[in-house]
C-alpha cells in the first residue's frame, strides 16, 4: 500500500522507561505500555531492516525498531490509542505494510493498522460463567446480513428476541478482517482485526457484552486452514508463514510443522487466546479442520484450545471443530490422545436430512438413503461413516464415535454453506412439503444432538443465501468459473442454463439480496411459533434438553417412520415418533420401544400437526386399540398415569 506524506520526519525508537520491569500481554502486535509509550513486536525473520511508520494526519514519522536474534523486531515508541500505523521493510521508499497482528483496520487490509486498548471497553459481565456443551442451541449468524445495516450495534437489536425464543449460544460467522466491501469471511487476512465493515472493535465487544447480559454464549468461526488473496502482506515479513509439503484446498497450506515454523504456531495460539481474551468469546468453531494439517507433536487446533481454555481463567468455553473426513480424535480427551475439544459439526446427519427432504441423492449426497435406520443411527452413534467404504470418494470414510456424549455432534438442517449450495441459496423449506419440513425440523430440534439453526430459519426466511465476496476486477471471473466448477458435482445443475442462472458471487445486489427480512416474524407467524414452541420444549424438559450417552435408543417402524424413546429416572420417559411419509395404521404393534411404562399410557406432548402451525389438526397418535401415524409428521409424547382400566381382551377361538 502507498500512503501519501506531505512531510516526513525521521527519528530513532525511543525506549519506554522501566522496558524491562514492563512486560507485553502477547508476544506481537502492537501494546500500550502507558506513560504514552507503544511496544511493537513482530516476526520479520525475511528482512533486514523494519522501522514502524506513524501516520499523523499531516506528516508521517519513521521509527526504526531493533532486531532480535530470532527473527523478531522490536521496540518502544511513543504514541497513543488510535494512533495509525504501518511497517516499512528495508527502507523500500513510501511502500508501507500492516501489521501482521494488527488489532483493527480502519480502512481495511490494504490500510494502516491502528493502535487499540483494550481497558478502554467497560464491561459488565463479570458474573458470566460461560457455556459448556450440554443443553445448547446455536444459532449461525453472518453479522453483514443479520441486518440491513450489517453491523455489530444494528445486530446487538435482536438479541433480546433471540434470547426470549431459546437461543442460547450465537455462532458469528468469522470476523477476522477481508479484501473488499462484502464477503462470506472464509477469506480473512488480518487475523487479530475484528472486520471495519462491521464496526470498531469495541462495537464487537459490546455485542458479547449485550449478549451475555441476555444469557447467550457467543462462539466464532475461526479459519485457520489459509489467508484470503486480497490484503494478505504476511510473505513480505516470512516465506515460513506457508508450506507445501502439504495438500490444501484453497493452494499452500500455512506451516505449523516445518523447522521454521515455531513463531507461526505462537501467532495461532495466540490469536485464540487473544479472542478469549479480549473479547470474552465463548469458544470456536473451527473451520475445515482437515485442510489445517500438523505433523508435530502436539495438534496445532488441540494447542490453541488448550490455549484458549487457559485464557478464559475460570470462565467455560466451548470448542467444535467442522471436519469432512470425519476425524473424531479432534473431541476426546487430551489424555486419550485426543485434542480436547466438546463437539463436531456432523454432515452426516445433514446428508440424510436432504435427501429425506428433497427426494436426491446426488454429489456428496449419493451415500445416504434417508432413511429411519439413518436418524437412529446419528442418535446413537454420531456419525453414520465411521470407516465404512464411501462411494462417492472411492474410500472409506469416518473414524469410532463410539462412546461419545450424542451431544458432541451439532446436527443441522441449514448452514451458510449448504443452503449457499443450492444453484440459487434457497432456503430448505422451499424444498420439500411443509408437512416434512415441520416433521425434520421437530426431529432435528427434540433430537439428542446439539442442534444448529442458521439466521432466520427459526421464522422461516424466504431471503436467499449464496456465496458473495467482494474482489478485485482480476480475480472475479476466477471466483465465478470456480463456483460452477464446484455445484458441477450436481447433475442438476452442471448444464449452460444451470450456468447463466448462477448469481453473480461480486454483484451487490447479489450480496443485499441476502439480508434477512424481519417482518417474516409476522408474515410466517405460524412457523415462527412452531420454532419458538419447540425450542421452548428442548429447553424445559429434562430430557430433551440433555441426553446422555446410552439413554437414548430407537426402533425402525417402516420404510419412512421410526421413534427415538429417551429413557429418564423410574420409568419418566419420552418417546419421538417421526413418520416421513404417508399416514399409516401401524400393525402389528410388534415393537417393545412403543410400550408405555408399567402402569402408563401415552400422552401427547408436541405434534407438528397443530393447526396452530399449519397443520391439519392433532390426531389420537396412540390409543389401546393401536398406533397411528400420522401424514408427514412427527409427535413427542410422555407417559402419564392411566385413566382406566385396560380393556379386557377379546377372547378368540385358538
Amino acid at each position: 500500500m502507498e500512503i501519501e506524506q506531505r512531510e516526513i520526519k525521521k527519528s530513532k525508537t525511543q525506549e519506554a522507561p522501566n522496558q524491562s520491569k514492563q512486560t507485553r500481554r502477547y508476544p506481537i502486535g502492537a501494546e500500550l505500555m502507558g506513560d504514552g509509550q507503544v511496544h511493537f513486536r513482530v516476526w520479520a525473520p525475511k528482512v533486514k531492516t523494519l522501522e514502524v511508520v506513524l501516520h499523523a494526519e499531516s506528516e508521517a514519522s519513521f521509527h526504526a525498531l531493533s532486531a532480535e536474534e530470532n527473527g523478531y523486531f522490536s521496540g518502544a515508541i511513543t504514541a497513543n490509542s488510535g494512533t495509525r500505523y504501518s511497517f516499512r521493510v528495508d527502507g523500500n521508499g513510501e511502500k508501507f505494510y500492516p501489521d501482521p497482528a494488527s488489532r483493527f483496520q480502519p480502512e481495511g487490509p490494504h490500510g494502516p493498522s491502528q493502535v487499540i486498548d483494550p481497558a478502554n471497553y467497560e464491561w459488565t459481565d463479570g458474573e458470566w460463567r460461560g457455556l459448556k456443551m450440554a443443553g445448547q442451541i446455536f444459532y449461525e449468524m453472518h453479522i453483514g446480513t443479520f441486518t440491513p445495516e450489517g453491523t455489530w450495534r444494528a445486530a446487538i437489536e435482536q438479541l433480546a428476541e433471540l434470547a426470549s425464543i431459546g437461543i442460547t449460544t450465537i455462532e458469528m460467522m468469522p470476523v477476522a478482517d477481508f479484501g473488499g466491501s462484502f464477503g462470506w469471511g472464509y477469506d480473512g487476512v488480518d487475523l487479530f482485526a475484528p472486520t471495519h465493515l462491521y464496526g470498531n472493535p469495541d462495537d464487537l465487544r459490546a455485542f458479547i457484552n449485550a449478549a451475555h447480559s441476555l444469557g447467550l454464549g457467543v462462539i466464532l468461526d475461526v479459519v485457520y486452514n489459509h489467508f484470503g488473496p486480497s490484503g494478505n502482506y504476511l510473505s513480505v515479513f516470512s516465506d515460513h508463514y506457508m508450506t507445501k509439503r502439504h495438500d490444501n484446498d484453497w493452494g499452500d497450506s500455512i506451516n505449523f510443522d516445518d523447522p521454521d515454523s515455531a513463531p507461526v504456531r505462537e501467532f495461532f495460539i495466540t490469536n485464540g487466546s487473544y479472542w478469549i481474551e479480549e473479547f470474552h468469546f465463548d469458544g470456536f468453531r473451527f473451520d475445515a479442520t482437515q485442510n489445517i494439517v500438523d505433523d508435530s507433536k502436539e495438534y496445532i487446533v488441540g494447542a490453541i484450545g488448550r490455549a484458549a481454555r487457559e485464557a478464559a481463567g475460570e470462565r467455560s468455553i466451548i470448542l467444535v471443530a467442522e471436519n469432512e473426513p470425519q476425524t473424531t480424535k479432534l473431541a476426546r480427551p487430551l489424555g486419550e490422545g485426543g485434542d480436547g475439544l466438546d463437539g463436531l459439526w456432523n454432515d452426516d446427519w445433514h446428508h440424510s436430512a436432504l435427501v429425506t427432504l428433497s427426494e436426491r441423492n446426488e454429489a456428496y449426497y449419493t451415500d445416504y438413503n434417508g432413511s429411519p435406520q439413518e436418524f437412529i443411527s446419528a442418535a446413537k452413534y454420531g456419525y453414520l461413516y465411521q470407516g465404512q467404504p464411501f462411494k462417492w470418494q472411492a474410500t472409506p470414510r469416518g473414524t469410532s464415535g463410539i462412546g461419545f456424549s450424542p451431544q458432541t455432534f451439532v446436527c443441522f438442517i441449514e448452514n451458510h454453506d449448504q443452503v449457499a449450495n443450492t444453484l440459487t441459496g434457497e432456503r430448505v423449506r422451499q424444498l420439500t412439503s411443509p408437512g416434512k419440513y415441520r416433521a425434520m425440523s421437530a426431529l432435528l430440534l427434540l433430537g439428542p444432538w446439539t442442534p444448529l439453526l442458521f439466521q432466520g430459519e427459526e421464522f422461516g426466511a424466504s431471503t436467499p443465501f449464496v456465496y458473495f465476496c467482494d474482489v478485485e476486477e482480476g480475480l472475479r471471473d476466477a471466483i465465478r468459473q470456480g463456483r460452477f466448477q464446484f455445484l458441477a458435482q450436481f447433475p442438476s445443475m452442471a448444464s449452460d442454463e444451470a450456468r447463466k442462472r448462477l448469481p453473480e458471487p461480486s454483484d451487490p445486489k447479489v450480496f443485499a439480496s441476502c439480508t434477512l427480512d424481519f417482518s417474516e416474524r409476522e408474515t410466517n407467524k405460524e412457523l415462527y411459533d412452531f420454532h419458538k414452541d419447540l425450542l421452548k420444549l428442548r429447553r424445559s424438559d429434562p430430557l430433551f434438553h440433555e441426553v446422555k450417552p446410552g439413554a437414548v435408543d430407537g426402533a425402525v417402524l417402516n420404510d419412512k417412520a421410526f421413534l427415538l424413546r429417551y429413557f429418564g429416572d423410574k420409568g419418566d420417559d419420552r418417546l419421538l415418533v417421526v413418520n416421513f411419509g404417508k399416514q399409516r395404521q401401524l400393525e402389528p404393534v410388534s415393537e417393545p420401544l412403543l410400550a408405555p411404562p408399567e402402569g402408563m399410557q401415552w400422552e401427547t406432548l408436541f405434534t407438528t400437526e397443530s393447526v396452530k402451525y399449519g397443520g391439519p389438526g392433532a390426531v389420537d397418535t396412540s390409543t389401546d386399540q393401536g398406533w397411528l401415524l400420522p401424514e408427514e409428521s412427527t409427535v413427542a409424547l410422555r407417559p402419564v398415569k392411566r385413566t382406566s382400566p385396560l380393556p379386557k381382551p377379546i377372547k378368540r377361538i385358538l
